[in-house]
């Protein structure tokens, strides 16, 4: 019987994947998770979220579900090896920048390619896949239009309309009829116009949003058009979308395979924004973001590592 359980723990220590701490010149710091078989497999890089969300998915301004971290455990159970990694002036890679509200959706789309170059050489894999999710997709896309080393793209809630277009409707969304609502509306398209605001009398939440440190970003991503990155980018895509993501909606996903016809498309149901399952009721599916205990939702990890190995 000892000899059983030695050789059961034997094994499960065994299949276990094969974790990394890597870095690349900046210094930018991440951590990579290969499987556990040894076997040559291929290689992707994951693209956080927006602000300050680290390389494991996590925020501190109380998003706690690890999506990252379950992603690429998913995904080395599947036989994919991925990086994930903290963004230029962020946690392990702030060093890089000093100060990270002035790196840019361009800066992070050479930081993918620069990372994709590396881990090319470093597994001695053809190619690297990026998966961007949410504002990642847009650095994904943004990266591939010129990424020589990349295999192509995984675009996991990514937008398919322009930020400002978004933002719009996440604020009508979350903040009642009024004046708040009014000047937030009034906000976005001054910004959109390269204009600055004043967001000192909204509510600390809105006052995050607009603050005059992320202007200067807020300006410079509201340029790019997802759609329009998307009908010029040569290489396979696949877009997974869930149906109760309340941030990114469904017909985001259709904006993106209308751009381009040839996308393989992955409709995930009863799942949310941080790919976890969730109702679609606001209250319900957000206590998701801070629920660490909830594992990634079924398919993701399949449906990802499924279309990789197909191309």
């Amino acid at each position: 019987m000892l000899a059983i359980a030695f050789a059961a723990a034997l094994s499960a220590t065994a299949a276990s994947p094969v974790e990394t701490f890597v870095e690349i010149p900046g210094p930018l710091k991440g951590t990579q998770l290969a499987p556990a078989s040894g076997a040559k497999a291929p290689v992707a890089l994951i693209l956080p979220g927006s602000g300050p969300t680290d390389r494991d998915g996590n925020n501190p301004l109380g998003i706690k579900a690890s999506t990252y971290r379950l992603l690429a455990e998913g995904l080395a159970a599947q036989g994919v090896t991925t990086v994930r990694m903290d963004k230029r002036g962020q946690f392990a890679s702030g060093a890089a920048a000093a100060d990270g509200n002035k790196v840019f959706i361009a800066d992070l789309a050479a930081d993918a390619n620069a990372w994709a170059a590396d881990l090319k050489k470093r597994t001695a894999a053809p190619c690297v896949w990026l998966i961007g999710h949410s504002e990642g997709a847009l650095v994904a896309e943004v990266a591939g239009q010129g990424g020589k080393d990349l295999c192509g793209l995984v675009l996991i809630s990514g937008s398919g309309e322009k930020l400002g277009d978004t933002l719009r409707r996440q604020l009508k969304a979350a903040v009642p009829a009024g004046p708040m609502l009014d000047q937030s509306l009034a906000n976005v398209a001054t910004l959109e116009a390269g204009g600055d605001v004043d967001a000192s009398t909204l509510p600390p939440g809105l006052q995050r949003l607009f603050a005059p440190q992320v202007q200067p970003f807020l300006k410079a991503i509201f340029a790019y058009d997802p759609a329009a990155l998307a009908k010029t980018y040569k290489g396979p895509m696949l877009i997974i979308q869930g149906t109760t993501d309340l941030q990114i909606t469904p017909d985001n996903a259709k904006r993106l395979k209308t751009a381009k016809p040839d996308a393989t498309v992955v409709e995930l149901e009863g799942v949310n924004h941080v790919l976890k399952v969730a109702p679609g009721d606001r209250a319900s599916n957000m206590a998701t973001y801070a629920d660490p205990s909830l594992p990634l939702a079924p398919n993701v990890a399949e449906a990802i590592a499924g279309f990789i190995k197909a191309h």
